[in-house]
């Protein structure tokens, strides 16, 4: 049986794509996660893993889908190889257990994990940066402004949370945490 695997980051990407390719593919079922790489116990790889058996096809679209480091996904393709399992990378093709195929597969585990570093070292530098200007504030930028909160909390004085809600907008636990200072 052929298996698929989509996997992103973050929940706000996409795996529209993903899914497509592998669907192009013939996948006969598709496991797919908004989970971190860096995490191993992302709960449908696990699943898919387990009831892989000899003669099945794992397939993923690049090699970083299913592990992050080298020395991971390696450990992982043998593993799965060993079990009788084929591994097609659809970026650089079908995984073999020969010595062509595990040079290949090291070399391009490799140049994931480079990659991968090269985007934690960019986005540090660029925090860094971005944390040298006086006016930078981490975080997500305040939805509400200074005037716009004490607007709402002198309505508030008159009016229940649920009204205040409605004509301003903003919401009560927001309202709440203003009315502590924690805004």
């Amino acid at each position: 049986m052929k298996y698929g695997y989509a996997r992103v980051s973050t929940a706000h990407q996409d795996l529209g794509s993903q899914l497509q390719a592998l669907e192009k593919e013939g996948c006969t079922k598709v496991y797919s996660e908004k989970f971190t790489g860096t995490n191993a116990d992302r709960p449908q790889f696990v699943k898919l893993l387990s009831i892989l058996k000899e003669g099945d096809t794992l397939v993923v679209t690049k090699l970083d889908r299913f592990a992050r480091t080298a020395l991971s996904g390696t450990e992982l393709i043998k593993d799965l190889l060993k079990k009788g399992v084929k591994v097609h990378v659809l970026n650089m093709g079908l995984v073999e257990d020969t010595p062509t195929g595990r040079l290949i597969l090291n070399v391009m585990s490799s140049f994931a994990e480079f990659e991968r570093d090269m985007i934690v070292e960019r986005t540090q530098e660029g925090k860094a940066n971005a944390r040298r200007d006086p006016n930078f504030k981490e975080g997500r930028p305040r939805k509400y402004g200074k005037k716009q909160i004490e607007h709402a909390l002198h309505l508030l004085k008159s009016h229940s949370y649920k009204r205040v809600e409605e004509v301003t907008g903003i919401s009560k636990s927001t309202l709440i945490r203003a009315k502590k200072g924690s805004v």
